[in-house]
């Protein structure tokens, strides 16, 4: 693919720190660009933290990460995958949520990644908290559930928070595996630890056959292991990928609402993902990251980093 309309802006023909930061540089293609029908992989923006039940941020996430994706070049340095001469991208600008309304909110998103699926255009997402997860897959499953890849250290199963209300971060899954958004029989949770207030998640997981990989097992098994593992329970069927921020330990990503200590290291956090090669995604995500908790700006890039990473096991 030699289109140079779907190329990034490099950084020696234009600074890095110089012109309208896109993610990864691309092009930004609107709603009613006559292009948009071309593009094979859309990166979209869904500032909405409307879900978060503790410390909010996730709303300014996208626009960080846009901004960190400046240092992005072209090739992986490691697989040396050169996702851009695969694949048209594109930055397909922001859902643009109600922030007094979580259902409209949601009802937003949806109908926005309905028009990518009629498009078929795959999205890579940077949320936002969790929740967001849920109203994107409610446009990419319409036509049968999916297996999913999670990378986190909470399960997102929770039915109910404060009297039995459903939609927050942390209940996101619980209501996809209702709806049957997932097949919970092709799902694995990968690098679930810290605190709980029961096992009410862990007894869900298990009652419908939910795969949950804590942190323990992931440091003594290694990530090819686990990784195998998580390649042979979605198989080559369609798999979405959600990756939440707090699954690197804090040291390396501070910036996150509900951060929870011994987790993986930043290069952890990347190889994981180039484990996925191969698989069917049909599409991912990048949340929890909060730049109110990160004022360097370092976990944003290592959260711009994993979707590069997530973009190259795309193409």
């Amino acid at each position: 693919m030699t289109d140079p309309f779907f190329k990034p802006v490099s950084g020696m023909d234009l600074p890095r720190f110089a012109g309208v930061p896109t993610f990864m540089r691309l092009p930004y293609v609107a709603p009613d660009d006559p292009r948009r029908a071309e593009v094979d992989v859309g990166l979209v923006g869904v500032p909405w933290d409307g879900g978060t039940t503790n410390r909010p941020g996730p709303r300014h996430g996208p626009r960080q990460l846009r901004d960190a994706s400046t240092m992005i070049r072209a090739q992986n340095g490691i697989t040396m995958v050169r996702p851009f001469e695969t694949l048209k991208c594109a930055d397909l600008g922001d859902v643009g949520p109600n922030p007094v309304d979580l259902q409209d909110s949601m009802q937003r998103i949806t109908t926005f990644y309905e028009g990518l699926v009629a498009q078929n255009i795959r999205p890579l997402t940077a949320g936002g908290d969790h929740l967001t997860s849920l109203p994107v897959l409610r446009a990419l499953a319409a036509n049968g559930p999916l297996g999913m890849v999670h990378f986190d250290s909470h399960t997102d199963l929770w039915d109910g928070y404060f009297g039995g209300h459903k939609y927050t971060h942390g209940t996101p899954f619980r209501r996809a595996v209702e709806e049957e958004l997932l097949d919970p029989k092709r799902v694995v949770q990968i690098g679930i630890r810290g605190t709980m207030y029961d096992l009410e998640d862990r007894d869900f997981a298990k009652a419908v056959g939910i795969r949950i990989i804590p942190i323990e097992e992931f440091m003594a098994r290694g990530v090819t292991e686990v990784m195998a593992e998580a390649r042979e329970i979605v198989g080559s069927e369609p798999t979405y990928v959600s990756y939440d921020i707090d699954f690197v330990d804090p040291t390396f990503a501070p910036g996150t609402g509900t951060p929870e200590v011994g987790g993986p290291n930043s290069f952890e956090a990347l190889w994981v993902v180039r484990e996925l090669a191969g698989l069917n995604i049909v599409g991912a995500d990048m949340v929890e990251v909060s730049p109110p908790f990160d004022a360097s700006g370092n976990t944003a890039f290592l959260g711009v980093s994993v979707m590069f990473e997530l973009l190259c096991v795309m193409a």
